[in-house]
């Protein structure tokens, strides 16, 4: 029986555990990644595991989000990271570079090879054929440290692509027809493999933007074949050395397949407030548009970008329409610039932003009050925008800019003629603002501003946990309700104590005030808790408040592993309608706590307020029982070494 590219590579970096699906493995780690939003916090982590030098193959911290500086709080963080990873290893690349998931790709990234990203988006590098994983800051400060990542053995899907896409149809059609096809649940616990003949059809930077949606998916990661259009691109990137050819094997078995017709596809958008929920430009209609942000880590590639040019040149954005453009990298920028493309876009009204996440992650570019607003991202969850009443759509590059001229929702494919955009044979390389770290025993300062403070630790598991039902809450609730990131916060990212004051305030304005008052008690959720980021400060602030446990109908992956590294305990109803038996201000308590974890699976919770008793189940692993009865990963680790 032949192995398909996920168990391929897996079956190379395997520490622990057999390729089994549903069970624990764990792997090697050969190259992480981190951002500045979720930095400062991995490499305090990092600090406090005591390991000198990091010990992957290379490990790059970016600053690509918290670049708005509007007080002191985002340069100290950059020169806090800047210094901390000089000091043990690790490669550093400086604000204006780009952003992460689009350099790593053009400059780092490595075929066959493990990519640990403390970023949900990591899963970009399945374009080229990595493996690479989203994951909490803890996870990845272990595996810089050269320890383990653990994970569940992914089912793995094959999404069979026949055809080929027809002129002014895009990358992001495939991604959204399979979002819409397969919902934000419909990965969890799997890995998505594309293969098929319409793989042959896509570039590298197409490939990037569909394993980057993969995180919506709920995915472990997404995955393209290595092959002749990669080793192409990286060719073209002067990195043809790091090309790996890595193909399934003829035979090789997936639990699950569906199959896509290119041909078939015509353009899309996903309505708010949720990026599965899918319907054709047609079924949508000509809606007005107040705005239009293009860039992402999604959709900011020269191929992509050249695309908006073409559509512009020549034109003038609508006067009722605000465009903004974000190349991803300093390289895409910097060949706009000399090719004259960037001129077009200015040219035609666009505002150009700096080469990073900006809008996507809500850090300016806010919109007007109840302003529908197209872009080019990944995520239109309510509120993202940093405009709650925003009404946000994602679409591909094409109707963006199709329709940041005619202001409204348009079908690019009314524009005419396709352009023919060649991938260069060659671009542009200039790496000097990467800076590589410092020597081995070298005496570099790490420098920590006022704004830095430490990161909670939790206690270990008390016998009888008792508290208030603090809040309950819907299904697809996400990391940006539970921690929200804007402008504002961002800067804090770094301070738990200040971002506590705003954990689950866009579901609960008083929650934090309650939550102090109780001294801590249970979170209740419904399906999917904790969709979207990786950001592990969702676990840090609900820690820092004195949460126990959080009981729900299910989790995504990441933030449960994160619940689990912080200590918090993470509970399943059996019967998911025993969500409804749970009012909130009930007060819950599991006796026997230690006895209970150590047993296993059911967890008795009682609600002494109704007098009842109901089952909830846990899914913790032997060591992931470890944690949890440590009070986190950071005891954990510390006991066992």
């Amino acid at each position: 029986m032949g192995l398909n590219l996920a168990q391929k590579i897996i079956k190379e970096h395997l520490i622990s555990g057999e390729l089994k699906a549903g069970t624990e493995i764990s792997i090697r780690i050969d190259q992480t990644l981190t951002q500045d939003s979720t930095g400062t916090m991995a490499y305090l982590e990092f600090e406090a595991i005591g390991v000198p030098r990091v010990k992957t193959k290379k490990s790059v911290a970016y600053i690509d989000h918290n670049t708005l500086q509007a007080g002191f709080e985002n340069a100290d963080d950059h020169k806090f990271i800047q210094t901390v990873t000089s000091k043990h290893g690790i490669y550093f690349s400086r604000p204006g570079n780009g952003i992460c998931h689009q350099v790593q790709l053009e400059r780092f990234g490595v075929p066959g090879m493990t990519l640990l990203g403390s970023d949900s988006h990591t899963p970009t590098g399945g374009g080229i054929g990595m493996l690479a994983i989203g994951a909490g800051g803890m996870d990845v400060a272990v595996a810089m440290g050269g320890g383990p990542y653990y994970l569940t053995m992914p089912k793995v899907c094959r999404v069979n692509l026949v055809g080929k896409l027809s002129p002014w149809v895009a990358a992001k059609d495939i991604i959204l027809e399979v979002l819409a096809i397969l919902t934000v649940k419909g990965g969890v616990g799997k890995v998505i493999e594309y293969a098929g003949e319409g793989v042959k059809t896509l570039t590298v930077p197409e490939r990037a933007t569909i394993t980057n949606m993969g995180a919506e998916l709920g995915a472990t990661t997404s995955i393209f074949p290595s092959d002749e259009i990669t080793r192409e691109f990286l060719a073209a990137q002067g990195r043809e050395g790091d090309f790996v050819e890595i193909l399934p094997d003829v035979d090789a078995v997936y639990e699950e397949e569906l199959t896509i017709d290119l041909g078939k596809l015509v353009p899309m958008a996903a309505k708010p407030h949720m990026p599965d929920n899918v319907e054709t430009l047609e079924e949508i209609g000509k809606i007005k548009v107040d705005q239009v942000a293009i860039g992402s880590c999604t959709n900011s590639s020269y191929m992509d970008m050249m695309k908006v040019a073409y559509i512009l040149k020549g034109k003038t954005v609508h006067p009722d329409v605000s465009l903004v453009i974000a190349p991803g990298s300093k390289q895409v920028l910097g060949m706009l610039a000399e090719n004259g493309a960037l001129a077009d876009m200015v040219a035609a009204g666009a505002r150009i932003l700096e080469s990073a996440c900006g809008p996507c992650i809500g850090m300016g570019q806010a919109p007007k009050t109840d302003a529908i607003s197209l872009r080019t991202f990944n995520r239109n969850f309510e509120g993202r925008s940093g405009t709650k009443s925003a009404q946000v759509y994602l679409v591909s590059p094409e109707t963006a800019a199709a329709s940041a001229i005619t202001g409204v929702l348009t079908d690019p494919r009314t524009l005419g003629e396709y352009p023919v955009i060649e991938m260069p044979g060659h671009f542009k390389i200039n790496d000097n603002m990467v800076i590589a770290p410092a020597p081995e025993n070298n005496d570099v300062e790490v420098v920590r501003g006022p704004n830095i403070k430490p990161f909670p630790v939790n206690k270990p598991l008390a016998e009888t946990i008792k508290g208030k039902a603090l809040i309950k809450v819907e299904d697809n609730i996400t990391t940006d309700h539970i921690m929200p990131s804007n402008a504002k916060l961002l800067p804090f990212r770094s301070n738990i104590p200040y971002l506590s004051e705003f954990c689950l305030t866009p579901c609960d304005p008083d929650f934090p005030a309650r939550a102090k008052e109780n001294g801590g008690g249970f979170i209740i959720g419904g399906s999917n808790y904790g969709q979207g980021s990786s950001r592990e400060h969702a676990a840090l602030a609900p820690l820092y408040l004195g949460i126990k446990a959080v009981i729900v109908k299910s989790f995504a992956r990441i933030h449960v592993a994160n619940l689990i590294n912080s200590g918090i305990l993470p509970l399943t109803f059996k019967n998911p309608e025993d969500y409804e038996k749970i009012d909130e201000d009930d007060v819950l308590q599991i006796k026997d706590a230690v006895a209970q974890v150590k047993a296993g699976q059911e967890i008795v919770l009682e609600n002494v307020t109704k007098g009842i008793k109901i089952i909830t189940e846990t899914t913790l692993s032997k060591r992931q029982i470890g944690m949890i009865l440590a009070g986190g990963l950071l005891n954990y680790t510390r006991e066992n070494n």
